[in-house]
């Protein structure tokens, strides 16, 4: 504790500036800085203090114990600081029956403890009082959440309500047909989901698919057993340099050759309706 206790003290004076002649006209003169770090409050709290700025700390409570600190640690009296102080600020004597706790030392971690348990209390009260609409708009959240979900799967369809009032999600997916040779290696598995129309070579042959622009979708070199998923649309053509060596699957049902073998054709159109007019879908 500082050793300020003859500083003269004028009625007249506020509580500010008596805290403020104590702390700079003392023997030993000491620096706000100095003495937030060892009373463990806020520099600009202190600064409040001085200046009469009482609005600047968050609570009564919290005005009159950073008050009592600060001039104990001046060698001030703090039971006439307070005094005087609560006599400034205008409290009666309910007012300092309910605030008995200012006569408690409060640092900077209380006074966020305290901020925190009342946020704390305000939240459970507003919850409290309005649990049914916050009820309401979870439920609509959780809906809309689902909608959305929903309509983003691709190429899904939520169909056949059942007699519990379920929906049985059905997704499609391409038709795996029932290939001559077993498979060796899948090419456009990204269209594994709508393809209808799949190539597969028997023999070796290299296949070029365009789209409609003339733009090269695929381009290679099959092997005995290497199939490929065809882009779902219209407007794709192929090129098969060994036409007799392609299977040509639509919807899962083998489609005519081509070509013969060892030829070169050009131009097929990779169309379901063009492939296999009357080839409908294998359930």
């Amino acid at each position: 504790m500082n050793e300020n206790t003859n500083i003269e003290v004028h009625p007249e004076m506020t509580v500010g500036e008596i805290l403020r002649n104590a702390r700079t006209t003392g023997r030993r003169k000491r620096e706000i800085q100095t003495i937030s770090k060892q009373l463990c409050i806020r520099e600009e709290f202190l600064q409040a203090l001085e200046d009469g700025k009482y609005e600047l700390i968050p609570e009564t409570v919290y005005i009159l114990g950073f008050a009592r600190n600060y001039a104990m640690e001046l060698g001030l009296d703090p039971d006439e600081i307070v005094m005087k102080l609560k006599r400034e600020m205008g409290l009666t004597v309910d007012d300092e029956d309910d605030n008995n706790s200012e006569e408690k030392p409060q640092s900077e971690e209380i006074v966020k403890e305290n901020w925190y348990k009342s946020l704390l209390l305000k939240i459970k009260k507003f919850v409290r009082h309005n649990w049914l609409w916050l009820s309401i708009g979870a439920g609509v959240v959780v809906i809309a959440a689902i909608v959305l979900v929903v309509l983003l799967l691709p190429k899904s369809d939520v169909e056949n309500v059942n007699g519990d009032g379920n929906f049985t999600m059905q997704v499609e997916t391409a038709v795996e047909p029932e290939y001559k040779v077993a498979v060796r290696e899948r090419f456009g598995t990204e269209n594994t989901e709508t393809a209808s129309v799949i190539l597969q070579a028997t023999q070796e042959s290299w296949v070029k698919v365009e789209d409609s622009r003339g733009n090269t979708v695929f381009s290679r070199v099959l092997v005995p057993g290497d199939i490929y998923y065809v882009p779902e649309g219209n407007g794709y053509t192929a090129v098969f340099g060994n036409a007799g060596g392609v299977d040509v699957w639509v919807n899962g049902v083998l489609a005519p050759k081509q070509g013969a073998d060892h030829v070169r054709v050009a131009n097929i159109s990779m169309s379901p309706d063009r492939l296999l007019p009357s080839a409908e879908p294998v359930e």
